[in-house]
C-alpha cells in the first residue's frame, strides 16, 4: 500500500492565495528609482481589514475601544493605534480596522464580542482591497500626479488617512512616514493603478539617471 500525506485543507487554500497585483512584482521592482529621485513602489499582500459600523453615541464605542486597544477615531483623517490594529476614519460611524499580524476570522470574533445585538456592523472585507505601498523622496510628487488633495506636510499630515481618488481610482491614501505611503484600492482596480503608479514613476527614474 502506498501511504499518501494529506495537507491541511487551509494550508493548500493559503498556498493557492493570489493578491491582487502580484503579477505586477516584476514591474514594481523595475520601476523602482534611487538616489535623490528615488521612489519605489510595492504590494503589501493580505492585510487584514475589517469594516466596524457603530453610531456616534453608542454604549458599543466603549466596549469596541477596550478591545482595540484604542479609542475610535473621532474626526475625519483620524488614525488611532490599538493593539495589533489600527483603526481608520471613514465616517462619523464608519471605520476600518487594519491589521498586519490577526486573521480576518479572529479579529471579526472579538469586535463582534464587543457590540450588542443591533448596535454596529463587523464585516470582514479584507478581500475587498489591497495595499500598495508608495515611498521615497518623490513619492509625493508622483502622488501630485493625479491626487487632487493637498498633500504639503501642513495640510496633509503623516499619520493622516482620507478617502480620495489617485489616477482617477477612489482609494483610502494614508500617510505612514514622511515620504511613505499606504494607497487602499479596491481589488478590481489594482492592475489599473498599479501600472498608472509605475508610469507617474518614469519620470523620475530619467532625473535619476542624469
Amino acid at each position: 500500500m502506498v501511504e499518501t500525506t494529506i495537507e491541511p485543507l487551509d494550508k493548500k487554500i493559503s498556498d493557492l492565495r493570489v493578491s491582487p497585483a502580484q503579477h505586477l512584482h516584476g514591474a514594481f521592482v523595475d520601476a523602482g528609482v534611487t538616489g535623490a529621485f528615488g521612489v519605489r513602489v510595492r504590494e503589501e499582500q493580505f492585510l487584514t481589514m475589517v469594516s466596524l459600523r457603530v453610531p456616534a453615541g453608542s454604549p458599543d464605542r466603549a466596549r469596541l475601544g477596550k478591545i482595540l486597544g484604542a479609542e475610535l477615531p473621532g474626526r475625519c483623517g483620524e488614525v488611532a493605534t490599538g493593539h495589533d490594529v489600527v483603526v481608520l476614519w471613514l465616517s462619523p460611524d464608519e471605520f476600518l480596522v487594519i491589521s498586519q499580524s490577526v486573521a480576518g476570522s479572529t479579529l471579526v470574533s472579538y469586535l463582534r464580542a464587543g457590540v450588542s445585538e443591533d448596535g454596529a456592523a463587523v464585516v470582514d472585507l479584507s478581500a475587498n482591497r489591497t495595499t500598495l505601498r508608495l515611498e521615497g523622496a518623490s513619492a509625493r510628487a508622483v502622488l501630485e500626479k493625479g491626487c487632487p488633495l493637498d498633500l504639503h506636510p501642513r495640510s496633509f499630515p503623516t499619520g493622516t488617512a482620507v478617502v480620495t481618488a489617485i489616477g482617477r481610482v477612489p482609494v483610502l491614501l494614508w500617510k505612514i512616514e514622511a515620504d511613505s505611503y499606504r494607497i487602499l484600492p479596491r481589488a478590481s482596480y489594482a492592475d489599473y493603478l498599479g501600472r498608472w503608479l509605475i508610469d507617474a514613476m518614469a519620470e523620475f527614474k530619467l532625473l535619476g539617471s542624469g
